[in-house]
């Protein structure tokens, strides 16, 4: 099967106008045709731009990222889904890198860990986002260095299995701690990260939901682990003031 033929790239999108046509345009250019935009109610002409961009288009049940992710993957027929935002950061021509990293390791999931350009990240969201990783590391026992990031590829069975409990965008975090905790085949591939188009949807408290949702993943996947590190973390000080 070509590599068109293994994925379908699945953009969430609401009120992305003045990006969406260039993204989908971009994909097209690179060769994957396979394109599902999931729309949470736009208000501008997202959809009508997509879908004359010969793109599928889909209005999503219930609201955020997570439920557009949710929605898109009963429409997945391929073995791979690529999950990328509507607002032209993420680089089309990385998606075969992610392909060939997952079908060379025979990964359950690859991550587009943003590694050039991060100054296109405002500088909060670079701070939470390392925090919010080094967290996640430890939590799950990975090395991984952008868990955060909004561009990935999935196998499109193991992400039928995620349960979508998280909220919005702490879906990238749900999804990472599923692979994780279950099969543990996940990595990541360096890719650049380009200015935003568009207004940005990614605030404070997205960042303090995110962490909050990535404590509770871990209770709910790996709580044993949990709270051993939770103990040894209560006991350096004692340890610190014996010794």
């Amino acid at each position: 099967m070509p590599p068109a033929g293994l994925v379908t790239v699945v953009i969430p999108t609401l009120n992305e106008e003045g990006a969406i046509g260039r993204v989908i345009e971009e994909l097209r250019a690179h060769g994957w045709t396979n394109i599902l935009v999931v729309d949470g109610g736009s208000s501008d002409r997202t959809r009508e731009v997509a879908e004359s961009m010969g793109a599928r288009v889909i209005l999503q049940e219930g609201r955020g990222k997570a439920d557009a992710i949710r929605t898109a993957v009963r429409y997945v027929e391929t073995p791979y889904v690529v999950v990328m935002d509507g607002d032209c950061t993420y680089p089309a021509g990385r998606i075969a890198d992610l392909l060939r990293e997952a079908e060379g390791r025979g990964l359950d999931e690859v991550i587009g860990a943003r590694r050039w350009g991060r100054e296109n990240i405002p500088l909060l969201n670079r701070l939470g986002n390392w925090v919010i990783t080094r967290a996640f590391n430890l939590l799950f026992g990975t090395r991984l260095s952008d868990v955060c990031s909004g561009m990935y590829l999935v196998r499109t069975e193991v992400l039928r299995e995620v349960g979508f409990e998280a909220r919005g965008f702490s879906v990238e975090v749900e999804v990472a701690a599923h692979v994780a905790s279950t099969t543990r085949r996940i990595g990541e591939v360096p890719i650049e990260y380009r200015p935003r188009v568009g207004r940005p949807k990614l605030g404070k408290r997205h960042g303090f939901a995110i962490m909050l949702d990535a404590l509770r993943l871990a209770l709910r996947y790996n709580p044993v682990f949990l709270l051993f590190s939770s103990a040894s973390l209560i006991t350096l000080p004692s340890a610190a003031l014996a010794a």
